[in-house]
């Protein structure tokens, strides 16, 4: 039986390496195979996963040997992280290897939805049309003011972005102190001045009870008029259905949506964004590209040889 599980994709390379000095079983579907992995995990001292294994203390406790939990990613909220603490298990997320990525989504996305009906109107021109009045009516985000829910390593990543575009820049985070460096540059503010003042809002928290619909509609309605929201955070941070709510009546300018509360989202979900106006919806590849799928598979696997090496 292998020592390391691998239930979702896992760059070549870094597999190769891991391969050379371990037993490994790969399986990128491995995770909707429950039986199959509980199975594998009886004699398996690590498991590298990404977000669609449910790392449960029910799967813990099939594991007796396992000593790693590898995340090609960083979000946790797919890992309880309270049965691996209790049976000192590692886990190990690839903290930073995905912030260029989603850093760029962001960006590119304001950039988008703030000229929305310009590149939104392809086929107007496409049917012969030629609606330069209302294409030629979005904005520069040059001057204007971005709010960054999460202040982590990714947050700081859009944030140097964002300044280099002639963004201002203001975040929430209870967890970064005062003190740190890293506000240098942004402003901290409260949660609800983020949401008055911000032209654009990004959301970089985690999944929490805390932060559970942290954007409902009562706060969407204190944003400013026709400023757009970014969540390439996690499903369920915001409120899906008052979101398109808010887009529908008029009151936000856009929406990038790259992580739903039900992923692969389902139909239904789907429809709640259904006639929807200057929204783009992505399926949870914000963070996902050729260069970040290396860097997280090599960061991973790093991680999970580090622990193992460590304990013989």
């Amino acid at each position: 039986m292998a020592d390391v599980v691998v239930t979702e994709f896992l760059d070549p390379e870094p597999l190769a390496d891991l391969k050379a000095i371990t037993s490994v079983h790969v399986d990128s579907g491995l995770w909707n195979k429950v039986a199959e992995l509980e199975g594998l995990l009886a004699t398996a001292r690590a498991i590298i996963v990404r977000n669609r294994t449910q790392v449960t203390a029910a799967l813990v406790a099939k594991a007796p040997k396992l000593e790693v939990v590898g995340r090609l990613g960083v979000g946790l909220d797919n890992i309880d992280l309270k049965a691996c603490a209790a049976r000192n298990i590692t886990v190990c997320p690839a903290i930073g290897a995905n912030a260029v990525s989603v850093a760029e989504y962001v960006i590119g996305s304001a950039l988008i939805l703030a000229r929305g009906a310009a590149y939104f109107g392809s086929q107007s021109l496409v049917d012969g049309r030629w609606p330069r009045e209302a294409a030629g009516n979005g904005w520069e985000i040059a001057g204007k003011r971005l709010g960054i829910i999460g202040y982590g390593n990714i947050g700081q990543t859009v944030a140097e972005r964002a300044r280099a575009m002639g963004m201002s820049i203001v975040a929430f985070d209870d967890y970064v102190p005062a003190s740190s460096p890293a506000w240098a540059e942004t402003t901290r503010v409260s949660l609800d001045d983020l949401l008055r003042t911000s032209d654009v809002v990004s959301l970089h928290c985690p999944l929490t009870p805390e932060t559970r619909h942290i954007i409902d509609a009562a706060r969407l309605a204190t944003m400013k008029k026709g400023a757009l929201l970014i969540n390439a955070a996690r499903g369920g941070v915001v409120d899906e259905a008052a979101l398109a709510a808010a887009l529908k009546n008029g009151h936000l300018g856009g929406a990038a949506v790259d992580v739903f509360d039900i992923e692969p989202i389902d139909a239904k979900s789907g429809a709640a964004f259904a006639g929807v106006p200057n929204v783009i919806l992505t399926p949870h590849v914000a963070g996902v590209t050729r260069e970040s799928n290396a860097r997280i598979s090599s960061v991973t696997v790093e991680n999970v040889m580090r622990v193992l090496k460590a304990r013989p």
